[in-house]
């Protein structure tokens, strides 16, 4: 087995087995490529279905294959009776067929709260968006579902235009990842995956729930986000180490590197980008790497500069609360000097705070207010659980120590929205 040499390492064994140690951190990079395919989140490659427990499945028979059976939903809010509360969590369980419903608990902060419903949407659901209408848009390895989140009832599922193959579950399944609505909820972009080769955009037409336009970009558009103005669309394309900017109008692209440890490695590198967000005050995209670079770059001329971080730990999940504090989630080691699971929460300012989390995560929310994080517990390699965790950012602000709290809630949960 070869390995390629360069700034930092991917493991020819299972991520959190120690590797030998290294002397520089800048020169890291041991890449096995014979072994990326079987290391779940962050390579690409598979000669199999990888399951939600991490098992080796059966792919269904015919490609395009939906579900045969009608969708189940939580029981309608009958007349008279509140329907879903402000500030309920919506996760899109990604080990299942399911978007699952949460109570935050007393005053969102976990403590007492549970699941209280949930909605069939299609088979492996990964990134989901609400509109202000209250309408859910949730990508899975079938199309888009549209969810009713009052009722909790499933409206539609939006076929893909592009041909992602069989229906499967597990980490490097085809079809939606990362989506986004644009600013006047008129249209939704997917980001679609193609297992063996470079992905699309596609935009759907909320008041139609048509598509009506695609756009290619990289290789696994793990995440999509919206400029302010609404004029561009940037699928973050995880294994082509690059941000793909799709001009909303004319579904023209241009491709935008960003890889401040380099490219080395390839599909075997465990150093590439994965989510942003967009600073409203000036569009620019926020992207952290492994605990130690946020690479901010600006679209409009696909310069990159980088910033340090300091939680030192793989990352991947991002959000920015409603004062510009960015939050990150570090899903824990990939190397013997790696740093556990954490969330980074780095003011605009740049100063950071970095919170301990049990076990590995994956993606963030914040409350409208901004006192909360919501951290899914899923994540896209083994080692996941079923909940979330909640961290106070209040107390994490004011140097207080509280231990977050352990939510338990939906089925591998990915993708989250506060309702």
């Amino acid at each position: 087995m070869t390995g390629v040499r360069g700034p930092r390492a991917a493991l020819a064994v299972p991520p959190r087995t120690p590797r030998t140690p290294r002397t520089s951190r800048a020169r890291r990079l041991t890449v096995v490529l014979a072994a990326a395919a079987v290391l779940a989140g962050c390579a690409t490659g598979t000669t199999g279905t990888t399951g939600a427990s991490g098992t080796t499945e059966a792919a269904p028979d015919a490609p395009g294959t939906t579900a045969s059976a009608a969708p189940k939903t939580s029981p309608a809010p009958s007349r008279g009776t509140a329907r879903t509360p402000r500030g309920t969590l919506l996760v899109a369980d990604f080990g299942s067929d399911t978007v699952t419903f949460v109570d935050p608990g007393r005053d969102g902060s976990g403590r007492g709260g549970k699941a209280i419903g949930s909605v069939e949407v299609g088979t492996a659901p990964y990134g989901l968006v609400v509109g202000e209408d209250g309408r859910a848009w949730v990508a899975t390895a079938e199309g888009v579902a549209v969810v009713d989140t009052q009722r909790r009832t499933r409206l539609a599922l939006v076929p893909y235009e592009t041909e992602t193959g069989p229906v499967t579950t597990g980490e490097y399944r085809g079809g939606g990842m990362g989506i986004a609505l644009a600013p006047d909820g008129r249209h939704v972009y997917v980001g679609v995956n193609l297992p063996d080769g470079n992905g699309t955009v596609e935009v759907i037409d909320t008041a139609t729930r048509e598509v009506t336009g695609t756009a290619p970009v990289g290789r696994r558009p793990f995440d999509v986000d919206v400029s302010p103005d609404g004029r561009e669309v940037y699928a973050t394309d995880h294994d082509s180490f690059d941000v793909t900017a799709v001009d909303a109008r004319t579904l023209k692209t241009r491709r935008m590197e960003v890889a401040p440890y380099g490219t080395e490695g390839g599909l075997g590198s465990w150093l590439k980008p994965h989510y942003a967000v967009v600073r409203p005050q000036d569009g620019k995209l926020l992207l952290p790497f492994e605990g130690e670079r946020l690479a901010v770059l600006d679209p409009r001329t696909g310069e990159v500069a980088i910033e340090r971080m300091t939680a030192n730990t793989h990352q991947h999940g991002a959000a920015l609360a409603p004062d510009g504090t960015l939050l990150v989630v570090g899903t824990g080691p990939i190397g013997s000097d790696d740093e556990d699971p954490s969330l980074t929460v780095r003011t605009p300012d740049g100063k950071e705070r970095v919170v301990p989390l049990d076990g590995p995560h994956e993606d963030v929310a914040v409350s409208d207010d901004g006192r909360t994080a919501y951290v899914t517990g899923g994540f896209t390699r083994d080692g996941h659980w079923n909940g979330i965790t909640v961290v106070d950012l209040d107390d994490v602000a004011h140097g207080g120590k509280s231990e977050p709290v352990r939510l338990e809630a939906g089925n591998r949960p990915l993708g989250i929205a506060v309702l």
